[in-house]
């Protein structure tokens, strides 16, 4: 396994911190050393947030993810042009198609664009967007299956959010269902 340093970023109110931690969540669940660090802009709802998950098999040294990131699940286009510069050779770029329709400006990446909000739509629920790229995201790398980010979920979300447990797993779903896996 190695490491995975990921970068989730959006406005704020897209889910873009309960992603984060629910990748964090499902690497503690599976032994693996996690950290997860959020960072909001000085608005809450519609401001800027972003989180840096490392998920690795060894000790991770230090939370900040320094133009070294593996992956960057970006939900607004101010977030792709600020993150994918962040992002190492030949990592990859899960992109929000539906709020972005410009491409990157790197070459050397592998770009994944989902139209996120269209399938959260679909499932039921808009606000799933974040599930729908988070699914794409494990799909395309492997890193963990949907039943063990399931099984976090329910952790993540508590008991007072049980409820929207089946629309969040259809929109995990639906996301690795149109994805393909990085580099193919």
């Amino acid at each position: 396994m190695s490491e995975h340093k990921i970068i989730c970023a959006g406005f704020g109110g897209q889910g873009v911190m309960s992603m984060g931690r629910l990748i964090a969540y499902t690497g503690m669940l599976q032994g693996l050393e996690v950290s997860w660090l959020p960072s909001y802009g000085p608005e809450m709802r519609g401001g800027t947030a972003n989180c840096h998950v490392i998920v690795s098999d060894h000790p991770v040294g230090s939370p900040i993810i320094h133009r070294d990131a593996t992956a960057a699940i970006v939900m607004n286009l101010p977030s792709m042009h600020k993150f994918e510069t962040e992002l190492v050779s030949g990592g990859l770029l899960v992109v929000n198609k539906s709020l972005i329709e410009d491409a990157p400006n790197r070459t050397d990446l592998d770009v994944l664009s989902i139209r996120a909000n269209e399938i959260a739509g679909e499932v039921g629920s808009a606000r799933a967007a974040n599930m729908v790229m988070l699914g794409a995201f494990l799909k395309s790398t492997g890193l963990f299956s949907l039943e063990a980010v399931g099984q976090a979920l329910q952790n993540v979300f508590g008991p007072k959010k049980l409820h929207i447990l089946p629309v969040n797993e259809a929109a995990l779903a639906r996301g690795a269902a149109v994805a393909v896996p990085a580099g193919g």
